[in-house]
């Protein structure tokens, strides 16, 4: 033993070539402040060593390093920005002692590489890769950037552009894709890591690989001229401004700290990356980005204290409708490993499902990314059948047909008497209430809601809707297959629309108020997209859901919430549907489609859909952005903090990631409860008040006005 810490333990594996091997306590490898002080002490003591020839970094866990503590880092980013440099400082300092050891050093990655711990392997002179290793610098995602090195070592590794690349997108890098950018020198089989590390290091210690030029490179100006340097980076400010439209700071100070170390020292560039680092933790969009991090944790621990809780396994999944709902499910739950009957009634809309599902699996196969063999095992998983029988052999049915209430109850009844005892039975209904449905049940204990949305294979959420009578098992073994799908599942109460679609009907008719007033649904959507940040505005969005279903939605919600949602005599949308242009899915809505040279449908501006709403209005009306901003999101706003007044929903972090996992609420605002903290409850009540005499929509209700009276805010502190 050479030394020991509750962090790692460093001896000798073979001759002179010591092991440090991570051993942090828990499930991961992370980076805490306690762990980064313990290194940083022992790579002085072993700095100092004669008898070590090398170091190989192994971790005695699944993976190497996931990446920093962020539950013990984030207080920290409220400290005043000059402290903070101070401390991000202290934390490079480690690594740079880790790069100047006098002996060459390897990095031997298991599994994933992330973060800090990306930036750990950056510092070591070589890198050995088993063949399902992942290594990436996320930090972009959190609202900050790399902080322990990464935009200073990367860059000089691999290059420029991949390094902006790597770090501007945040994405995971398979073994194979980091070996050709030379992120890494070597991948090798799991079970020959340690060996093929060993022999490598080895050789340089023998001379044969110069570790010492490996480490020169690192430490020098980046190898491009100004020329060189002129393009690559204009470029990349470009691209990145692009697709963040200002709204992300990280990728871009990432590109500019990049651009602006490009000539300097390691030590030069080093202090630059404290300086900007230190810049992005203080801002807004940090605060909301990492508080999602943590959200996402709060819902994943909570989903996961259910399903353990589970009494009921779940070995066969069934899905009845092989429509484009219950197509995705059935691919889903056959590509993460629970075996599924997909019924219908309806031979060719099973040979449609099977034909998206075997779609979605050729383009894994094409990158890369899976095998032939595991494609066919896959779809192997998935039983398409026209015989009810075969349900039977289901301990778990998700019902996907018709959005009608009296269909889905004849279909359950039906399904109930069939199925044997303890089958769970669940409804992907997307607005009627799951109590109305139970009405048709003999056991409503056994019975809930299991929302998904389109397309499955991408979208994360699934709102598990409780009912009255909906036993805690009932959801328990819900929760657990939507875990098994990999799906964030959140579990509301019910009532009509569930939560998510609840407050993106006030969304849309604050939008198609608007509309009927004279104001530009173009322009709406552009405010809402690149002023505010949705992905697609209401408009494009209604397109991309389809007219028919949302027209029928609004009369679902109209009938839950008469005096909020009923259905405006100058509608928009009822115009569109009425004249069949249902958006996406028929080429026409408020927008034309058609497809593009890689297939996709990309949208035009199309002149019946103006001269369809034109007589709705006098003549047209100009309204400022924030005006825009605040009619679609004040209604919104309104619902969500009703769902947690009436407890639909159970907390600010549940209604946020839904938000943002269901409708794509942009994830730099953090969420409507974050938002609401940024903007201050009080300034949004006021904002509100301006608009009361539009509409109930408008009016918030007297525990909200309580609250902002009192000062309420849904996180007590930024970035928690």
């Amino acid at each position: 033993m050479i030394f020991q810490s509750d962090s790692f333990v460093v001896s000798f594996i073979k001759d002179q070539i010591a092991e440090f091997k991570f051993t942090v306590p828990g499930s991961v490898n992370k980076l805490s402040q306690q762990t980064l002080s313990d290194c940083h002490q022992a790579i002085k003591e072993l700095a100092q060593r004669d008898d070590i020839k090398g170091m190989v970094f192994t971790s005695d866990k699944d993976h190497f390093i996931v990446g920093a503590d962020i539950f013990e880092f984030l207080p920290t980013f409220q400290r005043p920005e000059e402290e903070l440099i101070g401390w991000i400082k202290n934390a490079t300092d480690v690594f740079d002692a880790l790069e100047d050891l006098p002996f060459p050093t390897l990095s031997t990655i298991n599994g994933m590489a992330l973060g800090g711990g990306c930036e750990w392997v950056l510092a070591t002179d070589f890198r050995v890769a088993s063949e399902t290793a992942k290594i990436g610098l996320p930090e972009t995602k959190l609202g900050i950037m790399p902080g322990f090195g990464g935009t200073v070592r990367l860059p000089r590794l691999i290059g420029a552009d991949n390094a902006m690349t790597w770090i501007t997108t945040g994405q995971d890098n398979r073994a194979n894709d980091a070996l050709k950018v030379g992120a890494v020198d070597a991948v090798v089989a799991g079970d020959k890591l340690l060996n093929a590390s060993i022999s490598m290091l080895e050789q340089a210690i023998a001379g044969k690989l110069d570790w010492q030029q490996r480490r020169a490179q690192k430490q020098a100006p980046l190898k491009m001229n100004k020329v060189e340097q002129g393009m690559s980076f204009a470029m990349a400010e470009g691209l990145v401004m692009g697709k963040t439209k200002g709204h992300y700071p990280a990728p871009v100070m990432a590109v500019k700290t990049i651009k602006a170390a490009a000539n300097m020292s390691r030590d030069e560039a080093m202090a630059l990356e404290n300086a900007n680092f230190a810049k992005l933790a203080k801002t807004k969009e940090a605060a909301a980005l990492t508080g999602i991090f943590l959200a996402d944790q709060y819902i994943k621990g909570k989903a996961k204290k259910l399903a353990k809780s589970s009494d009921t396994q779940i070995n066969q999944a069934a899905v009845l409708g092989a429509g484009i709902m219950g197509g995705g499910i059935a691919y889903q739950s056959a590509y993460k490993g629970t075996p599924i009957i997909m019924k219908d009634i309806n031979q060719g809309a099973l040979d449609l499902g099977m034909g998206e599902a075997a779609k979605l699996l050729g383009k894994k196969v094409q990158r890369g990314h899976m095998s032939m063999d595991k494609m066919v095992g896959v779809l192997g998983k998935i039983k398409p059948t026209l015989n009810d029988a075969d349900v039977q052999a289901a301990d778990i049915v998700v019902e996907a047909v018709v959005e009608n209430p009296n269909v889905k109850k004849a279909v359950l009844s039906s399904l109930e008497k069939s199925m044997p005892e303890g089958t769970v039975l669940t409804s992907n209904t997307s607005t009627i209430r799951i109590d109305e449905l139970a009405t048709a049940l003999e056991k409503p204990e056994k019975f809930c809601g299991m929302h998904f949305f389109n397309p499955v294979p991408r979208m994360p959420l699934v709102e598990i809707i409780r009912g009255e009578k909906t036993s805690q098992e009932t959801v328990n073994a819900v929760v657990d297959y939507a875990l098994k799908l990999g799906k964030s599942p959140i579990v509301v109460n019910d009532c009509p629309g569930f939560f998510v679609n609840r407050v993106l009907f006030p969304y849309f008719a604050g939008f198609s108020k608007m509309v009927s007033e004279g104001v530009s649904f173009a322009k709406i959507d552009k405010v809402m997209e690149n002023v505010f940040g949705w992905p697609m505005g209401p408009a494009y969005l209604l397109d991309v859901v389809g007219i028919d279903t949302a027209f029928h939605c609004t009369g679902v919600m109209a009938d839950g919430f008469p005096e909020r949602m009923a259905r405006q005599e100058k509608d928009p949308v009822t115009i569109m549907a009425n004249a069949e242009r249902f958006g996406q899915k028929n080429g026409k809505g408020f927008y034309s489609y058609a497809p593009d040279r890689r297939g996709r449908l990309k949208k035009s501006s199309d002149t019946q859909a103006l001269e369809l709403i034109a007589p709705l209005f006098d003549g047209e009306q100009e309204l400022d952005k924030q005006e825009i901003i605040d009619r679609c999101m004040i209604p919104m706003i309104n619902e969500v903090l009703l769902c947690l007044q009436e407890n639909i929903v159970a907390s600010p972090q549940e209604a946020d990631m839904a938000l943002v996992y269901g409708i794509g609420f942009p994830p730099f605002r953090g969420g409507a409860f974050r938002y609401l903290d940024q903007i201050g409850l009080a300034n949004f009540v006021a904002a509100a008040d301006k608009y009361a005499h539009l509409g109930a929509i408008y009016q918030v209700s007297d525990e909200t006005r309580q609250w902002a009276e009192q000062g309420r805010v849904f996180y007590q502190v930024e970035g928690q």
